[in-house]
């Protein structure tokens, strides 16, 4: 019995003895950890470098900020400030809110900073891709851009008959899932011009799926690896694409452009620079991307916030009221004009709340070109620097009571958004705004009206879903939600909306 009793203590002494080891271990590989990116502080600048922790070696904080989510860079924001380093996605990053900060991000572009996407996105972007090119390619296919934008108008590409399908419908729906379908169908049918079947389009909108979902994954390449699960669906789609853009009819000699990859390609050759396969394909993921996942997010929040404050859309009923374009419970027909959309100022400051406060993408990321200040600190030259758009909105001065949702803060009267236009950047600033803006805004507008003249809904669910952030802002499981028509012919009329209306935008 005593001999089994100090084998026990023993036993004990010797575990005890190990963990201690391994903390110890730990602690000075952490510090040592630390230790090797502060050693990366540009010496001839007397500024010191940003707060903030490393986190683990190798894996740095990337694990808090999987399990806390947005309110990872609140809690350190609010314990370092508005410039904070930290290590994400295995790679040291520095942190940016705030107007001032941002303006000067944004503004250095090809100067001060040259974009810079995790392994991981940029990987799966490719090369060719807006987003990764830098320089000279920059501005030659950002113009390129620009002249698509101004060739193919946006009200060209939305469908009324198309949103009406998403939202005439009496049955239980998932619509976050539903926005998703309608607007990757928009992109990929009128957008892009593709011809594709029923059958196609929805292997493609599941490929697309599993391709946003690894966007910003660890770039770890193994067999069951979110990474390797992008790659597999990114090389799908360019197959997909491939075999699409291969049967698309050519474009007309004319200016009248039919889609708008119509005007990237001709755009291209009015340049003397004819688009390679591989440049095409990785610019048509973009496309889709853009028009996609950003606009179904936003899409959702526009509902959810309509749900949640009754009042506001009642306020859109009147006003379409007010300017003759609802009568007796329907719109009035051949009265929804793109001039009569955008010239509604109180839907516009509705589409502008929800975008302030749940912007889809939360930011985007630079690279140092050279060091520089922000509040009081050094940037190193080549570290990473990410610029937040929500947290900007979160904590800008300019907005009263910044967590209420209040439409009218956008309004002539109050104009809190005119005190800058770093304050309020849901589409990102300088050289590289969102492009797609026009689009989104526009989408949006028609979405909300529809949804104010035809129908009335309620959450299906006891409470509302939680909401992530990455890669865009989105419900975990969908948002559930129940139409009506506004009367009982057009409930009648919704439950058989898909037979009406077809399964094309």
């Amino acid at each position: 019995m005593l001999f089994d009793t100090f084998d026990l203590v023993s036993a004990l002494a010797t575990l005890a003895a190990c963990l201690v080891s391994m903390a110890l271990l730990l602690a000075v590989s952490q510090q040592l950890w630390q230790l090797r990116w502060t050693a990366t502080r540009d010496k001839n600048c007397k500024l010191p470098m940003p707060k903030g922790s490393m986190g683990f070696p190798f894996i740095g904080e990337t694990c808090h900020w999987l399990l806390q989510g947005s309110g990872f860079h609140a809690s350190r924001r609010q314990k370092y400030g508005n410039v904070f380093k930290t290590h994400l996605l295995g790679r040291p990053l520095i942190r940016v809110t705030g107007a001032e900060n941002v303006r000067k991000v944004l503004m250095g572009e090809h100067t001060l900073v040259t974009v810079d996407w995790p392994q991981s996105t940029a990987t799966l972007l490719g090369p060719n891709s807006l987003a990764n090119s830098i320089g000279d390619i920059h501005r030659k296919r950002r113009k390129a851009k620009h002249h698509q934008r101004r060739n193919f108008s946006p009200a060209r590409v939305i469908s009324h008959k198309g949103l009406l399908r998403a939202v005439n419908t009496a049955d239980w729906l998932s619509f976050h899932r539903e926005s998703q379908r309608l607007s990757f169908t928009m992109a990929v049918r009128v957008l892009l011009g593709f011809r594709v079947s029923e059958e196609e389009m929805r292997h493609l909108f599941a490929t697309f799926q599993d391709f946003v979902d690894n966007l910003f994954s660890l770039p770890i390449d193994l067999p069951f690896s979110g990474y390797r699960k992008g790659i597999r669906a990114r090389d799908t789609l360019q197959k997909s694409i491939e075999k699409a853009i291969r049967e698309k009819p050519l474009c007309s000699q004319g200016k009248d452009y039919s889609d708008a990859l119509d005007v990237l390609m001709e755009s291209a050759k009015e340049n003397g620079t004819e688009l390679t396969m591989q440049e095409l394909k990785e610019s048509t993921i973009e496309l889709i991307f853009a028009a996609f996942a950003t606009t179904a997010s936003a899409s959702t929040s526009l509902i959810m916030q309509l749900l949640r404050h009754p009042p506001v859309l009642e306020r859109l009923r009147e006003e379409l009221r007010a300017r003759g374009l609802l009568h007796n419970g329907c719109l009035v027909p051949g009265e929804l004009r793109l001039d009569t959309i955008v010239s509604l100022k109180y839907l516009d400051c509705v589409i502008k709340e929800v975008l302030r406060l749940f912007t889809p993408v939360s930011g985007a990321y630079r690279t140092a070109m050279q060091t520089f200040e922000l509040d009081g600190v050094q940037i190193p030259k080549g570290w990473s620097v990410m610029y937040s758009i929500r947290d900007t909105h979160d904590t800008s001065a300019v907005f009263k009571d910044v967590d209420a949702f209040d439409p009218d803060r956008f309004s002539q009267e109050r104009g809190e958004d005119k005190e800058g236009r770093f304050h309020y950047l849901p589409f990102g600033g300088g050289v590289r705004s969102c492009l797609g803006k026009q689009l989104a805004t526009l989408f949006l507008r028609i979405l909300a009206i529809e949804l104010a003249s035809t129908s009335r809904f309620e959450l299906a669910t006891r409470q509302f879903p939680r909401v992530v952030t990455v890669p865009v802002v989105h419900p975990v499981d969908g948002l559930k939600v129940k139409f009506y028509g506004l009367d009982s012919n057009q409930n009648e009329i919704m439950a058989k909306s898909e037979e009406l209306l077809g399964a094309t935008v």
